[in-house]
Order: C-alpha cells, then sequence, then structure tokens
C-alpha cells in the first residue's frame, strides 16, 4: 500500500507539473488573453495611431524624422492629429532636434527613425542627450517579431545598443503594449535624472490586420501534422498580435518624480549662506529643468545677490548685465570663496575634475543625480552638505529661507571689477588686425551688439565657437543651446531647427566652426523646406584650429588639420537659402551684411554668413582633449 501511495503521489505531481506548464504556455502563447479579449479583424485601424494619440495626450508638437517604410504609420498618424512632423537630411539631425526642444520647451522632445542604419545613425545624438540629461523619446522601427534574427532587412539587435544610453529600453511584442509602454516611458524619461528612452516597434506591430494578415500567409506549407502545427502557430501569432488592440485605454501622463532637497537639508544650508561673507554659485544646465520656470530662478537669484557663474543652459539666466553674473576669472574667484554653490555644476574636466575648489570653502553640491554629485570627491574635493535633488527648486527655496538677507555687496562689486578689465583686454583684442581676413573676436562682437534681444545662440564648433561663449551674451534664460558635456560636432542644425520651431518668433543664431559647419549644413534644406529661417555665422579658417593649436607645437605636424576656403555661402543658395562672403574686401560693410541677414530671416530665407577669419592668440593653453 505504502508503494502504491508513492506512486499516487509522483504521478500527481507530475500531473500537477504538466498542467502547470500548460497553463504556462497558454499565457505566453496568448490563449489566455485571447479568450478575454476580441481580435478585430476587420478593423482598419493601425498601431501608429495609437501612438500618436499617446503623443498628443502628453503635449507633444512636434515630431523629428527621416522617413523609412518601417514607422511610416507612426508619421501618418501624427499628422493626422496635429502634430507637426519635421523630416530631416540625416537621422542625428532629427534627435538633435528633439534634444532642443525638450531643452526649450519643457515637455518630451520626439524623433522616430528606421530600423537598422537609421538607428545607429541616432547613437551619438541619444549619447549627448543622455550627458545633457535632456528627456528624450526615441521611437525606432524594427522587423517583424517572427523574423527578428532570421536575417532580415536591417534587423540588429537594437535592443543591447542602447540600452547603456537608456534610461528605458523596450520592444513592442503585440499592438496593445503600444499605450502603456508609451506612457512609462515618457515618465521615465522627465523623472529623477532625465535622459533619453528607446522603443522600438517591430513592423507588424504598425501596420493594419489586413495588410499583416497577408505576410503571414503560408504559402506552401509543410505537408502533416507539422503543417499543421506551423500554420496553427502563424494565425495564433497575428491573433495574440492584435488581441485587444483596439479597447479603450488611459493615454494621460503618469506622474513624474522629481528629487528634492529635505527641509533639514535646507535649513543648514541657509544658516551656512548666511554666514559667508564671499559666497559664490555655479550653476549648470541642470537648474533649468523642469518643474521651476526659469523666471523664478532669476528672481531668486537675484534675491540672494550672490555672484553666479553660469554654465551650459542656464547661460543667460541673469540677462546681459547683471551685477551677479561674473563672466571671467573664475578660476580666481573660486580661489578666494569661503562658500560655492555647486547648483547642478558637476566637478569634471570643466572644474579641472574639482581642484579648482578651495579645500578651505564650504561646499554645498546639488544635483539629481548621485554620480554626478559626488564625481570625483574622492580624490580632489569634499562637499560640506551634499544634496540629491533638484537646484532649480533649491535655490527657490533657499533664496525664500534667505528672505532679507543679501551677499556683502563689496564681493560682487570686486568680481565684476575684475571682469570689466578682462573684457577691456578681450576688446582690444578683436581691434587688432590679424595677418589674414578677418580678426574672428571683432565678427562675433559685431553679431553680439547686433543680434535681437530675444535671440537665442546655438553653439557647434571649437575654436570659433570657444571664442564666442566669452563675448556672445544670451540676453534671457534658455536663449544658449550647447551640446554639453560629451562636447558634440553636429548639433548645429538641429539645435537650431528645434529652436526655431518652439521659438518661431526669434531669431536663431547658429556659431558655426568651418569644421562643424560639415556635419549638417545639408539641413539648409531643411530650413528651406520647413520655413525655419535661421542665421548662421561661420568662422573660416580652413582648419581644425582647436587640435591644430596643440597638434602642432607638440607634435610638429598639421596633418589633418587643414581645410579649404570652402563657398559655404554657395552651399546655402544651393539648398534654397541665401548665403553671404565676408573677407577682408567687404570687412567695412560687415554690420551691414549681418543686418541684411536678420532682414533676409525676417522674410523667410534661412542665410548663412561664410567669414573668412585670421587666428589670434585669444585661446592660447585651451584644452581640446
Amino acid at each position: 500500500m505504502e508503494s502504491f501511495g508513492c506512486v499516487s503521489n509522483i504521478l500527481g505531481c507530475s500531473a500537477g507539473f504538466a498542467l502547470a506548464g500548460l497553463v504556462f504556455a497558454a499565457y505566453k502563447l496568448g490563449l489566455i488573453y485571447q479568450l478575454l479579449h476580441k481580435t478585430e479583424t476587420q478593423s482598419p485601424r493601425h498601431g501608429g495611431e495609437s501612438v500618436a494619440e499617446v503623443l498628443r495626450a502628453h503635449g507633444i508638437k512636434f515630431l523629428f524624422t527621416l522617413v523609412g517604410g518601417h514607422i511610416s504609420p507612426i508619421l501618418v498618424a501624427c499628422e493626422k492629429v496635429g502634430i507637426r512632423v519635421v523630416d530631416t537630411r540625416h537621422e542625428a539631425t532629427a534627435v538633435f532636434a528633439a534634444d532642443a526642444v525638450a531643452r526649450l520647451s519643457g515637455t518630451v522632445g520626439v524623433a522616430a527613425v528606421t530600423a537598422g542604419p537609421g538607428l545607429t545613425n541616432t547613437v551619438t545624438a541619444v549619447k549627448n542627450a543622455q550627458m545633457a540629461e535632456s528627456p528624450l523619446l526615441l521611437l525606432g522601427g524594427a522587423a517583424g517579431t517572427l523574423l527578428q534574427g532570421r536575417g532580415a532587412l536591417q534587423d540588429i539587435d537594437q535592443l543591447s545598443l542602447f540600452r547603456p544610453l537608456c534610461k528605458f529600453c523596450a520592444s513592442i511584442r503585440t499592438v496593445r503594449e503600444i499605450v502603456p509602454t508609451l506612457r512609462k516611458a515618457l515618465a521615465v524619461a522627465q523623472s529623477g535624472t532625465p535622459g533619453p528612452v528607446f522603443i522600438e516597434f517591430p513592423i507588424d506591430t504598425l501596420y493594419p490586420y489586413h495588410l499583416v494578415s497577408k505576410e503571414f500567409a503560408v504559402k506552401n506549407p509543410p505537408k502533416g501534422l507539422m503543417g499543421k502545427i506551423v500554420s496553427w502557430y502563424l494565425n495564433n501569432h497575428l491573433m495574440n498580435l492584435f488581441a485587444g488592440a483596439w479597447e479603450t485605454r488611459d493615454v494621460s501622463p503618469l506622474p513624474v518624480h522629481v528629487p528634492q532637497a529635505t527641509d533639514d537639508q535646507v535649513q543648514r544650508c541657509i544658516e551656512l549662506v548666511s554666514r559667508a561673507k564671499k559666497p559664490v554659485i555655479l550653476l549648470g544646465s541642470q537648474a533649468t529643468l523642469p518643474p521651476v520656470p526659469a523666471e523664478d530662478i532669476r528672481k531668486a537669484l537675484e534675491d540672494l545677490g550672490m555672484p553666479c557663474f553660469l554654465g551650459g543652459m542656464s547661460r543667460g539666466m541673469l540677462g546681459k548685465d547683471s551685477p551677479i553674473h561674473i563672466r571671467q576669472n573664475r578660476r580666481d574667484a573660486l580661489k578666494e570663496a569661503d562658500l560655492v554653490l555647486l547648483a547642478g555644476t558637476v566637478c569634471d574636466f570643466r572644474l579641472s575634475y574639482g581642484r579648482v575648489l578651495n579645500r578651505r570653502s564650504k561646499i554645498i553640491a546639488v544635483n539629481r543625480d548621485k554620480s554626478q554629485l559626488l564625481k570625483n570627491s574622492d580624490m580632489f574635493w569634499k562637499p560640506t552638505i551634499a544634496i540629491q535633488g533638484d537646484a532649480g527648486s533649491f535655490i527657490v527655496r533657499l533664496s525664500k529661507g534667505l528672505k532679507g538677507h543679501r551677499c556683502p555687496e563689496e564681493w560682487p562689486q570686486s568680481l565684476k571689477a575684475g571682469d570689466s578689465t578682462k573684457e577691456t583686454s578681450n576688446r582690444a583684442k578683436a581691434n587688432e588686425k590679424t595677418e589674414h581676413h578677418l580678426n574672428p573676436l571683432k565678427v562675433l562682437h559685431c553679431v553680439d551688439e547686433l543680434m535681437a534681444e530675444d535671440s537665442i545662440i546655438v553653439a557647434d564648433g571649437g575654436d570659433f565657437v570657444g571664442s564666442a561663449a566669452y563675448i556672445m551674451r544670451p540676453r534671457g534664460p534658455l536663449r544658449w543651446l550647447d551640446p554639453g558635456a560629451f562636447g558634440t560636432l553636429g548639433v548645429g542644425g538641429g539645435f537650431a531647427l528645434g529652436a526655431k520651431l518652439c521659438r518661431p518668433e526669434s531669431e536663431v543664431w547658429i556659431v558655426y566652426g568651418d569644421g562643424s559647419l560639415g556635419y549638417s549644413v545639408a539641413e539648409y534644406d531643411t530650413f528651406t523646406r520647413h520655413k525655419t529661417p535661421v542665421i548662421s555665422v561661420v568662422g573660416n579658417d580652413a582648419c581644425w584650429s582647436q587640435i591644430s593649436r596643440e597638434q602642432v607645437p607638440i607634435l610638429g605636424s598639421n596633418v589633418a588639420c587643414g581645410l579649404a576656403f570652402t563657398d559655404y555661402h554657395t552651399v546655402a543658395d544651393g539648398y534654397g537659402g541665401k548665403g553671404y562672403l565676408v573677407g577682408r574686401e567687404n570687412e567695412d560693410q560687415l554690420r551691414d551684411i549681418i543686418q541684411q541677414a536678420q532682414r533676409d530671416a525676417r522674410e523667410g530665407k534661412a542665410t548663412l554668413l561664410n567669414v573668412l577669419i585670421g587666428k589670434t592668440n585669444f585661446r592660447e593653453g585651451s584644452i581640446s582633449v
């Protein structure tokens, strides 16, 4: 009897395992879901419509793309619901444009590109968005769900490529997954430290049932049992793909989590700042992120009265001529400061990894990202208080807590006096004659004087742009766009496109080096077709000067650094824009030509100033590695 009982237990366990296996298989094959949800085989709807519905519900106004058959349903559906579809001449430009929209609008920037090479072309731009902490959604096409890994056209393992670059990656496996996956991705992109997210759409999740079903039809199925199994499997996969696809789903935005400083942390900082005699604020791009409006941060900074050095997207936060905005001699100011507030600023190469900070200074560091918050603190610096939270919100709370208290005025006044001395010296350098062509500093001063008060400046280059960072002054918050810590060349066309679409009434200036222009000059075609009249000023010295400056004296060769004085103005003409050549022969007309370019832009013409420039020693000692 005992033996019989053991056999019964074994048989019972085996049956249980078998039943569990069948249930699991039924779940994986979608059989259980199909019992509860209908597959509407006659519906003309397609997955692209679900994508467009979610994007519209999240306030997305622009979708940037380079067209491909894998993603056509997304593009068509977005256009139908009023989302403006803007096609570019390179996929990287589409992502750069989405990045700019994210920075300027406070929403998520969105780009859609086709499978395989379409996606690989975006890698640099996505990495740039990651390092710049821009909330960005990349939608990518992919081979059909049953063809992935079987040698289909443009089929690669895309998720493995983007996982190191994105906060969230997903592959849509059924049409019903589109809405919840998109909602999650959009929330993740904006939460915590913002960044890019990626969703791939196999082509059979985007097209309507009647077209996809034709692709699933087996023309010559194997005979016998195997043929029946194959046919059943394909039909079941098709039915599961569309089961419950068009049921009503919530498309509204999910909550976004923004880390905040605690009340205790803010109070401790209030006490430190109130005792400081020579405090300094280093404001980084992260301080411009939502939810706090830039104008509120500007007012808080003005109320604090502490001298501020502005970097990245925070340039322009205090306007053109603020008494607390210090532009020069940062290293000297940091040596003298008794308190430094790193508000979204990172101790990376831009701060010599923290070595420029005075070890006797009290240091308050605020950053959403813990790894950035404490970067190099194990070697060159130590924070007195480290806060993982939103820098903009922190500044506003700090200002309210210090109401009535201001930094001693003689401190920012002394730093401002140093600014004046340095800028007088820079102006004198601008008036020097170069051996050939125009002085680049003179050109930049002239543009700065003439550009409109609402101008947005896009920085794309090395040596010429490095000089512009010292000379050109954004007039207000969110009026300066540069790539950020990754130092990416080629952002100009995309950033300017996104900026002009967000701020159509503003002048948008691209400051290009002649090397960086080569990456996106073809976007003059895009500017023409999409009626986005930007203005470019190209510092054309026929050289990769930022590299040459060090390579030649150290290694004794200019190899690979030389370019030509190319007729870039003619290229702009060929793409439907308007180009001007400026050299020593018409130097006296420089102001007139700039003003004519401004008039052309107001009349709807994208313009390019090809300015031949000479060499100066203004940036000697600047780093290129």
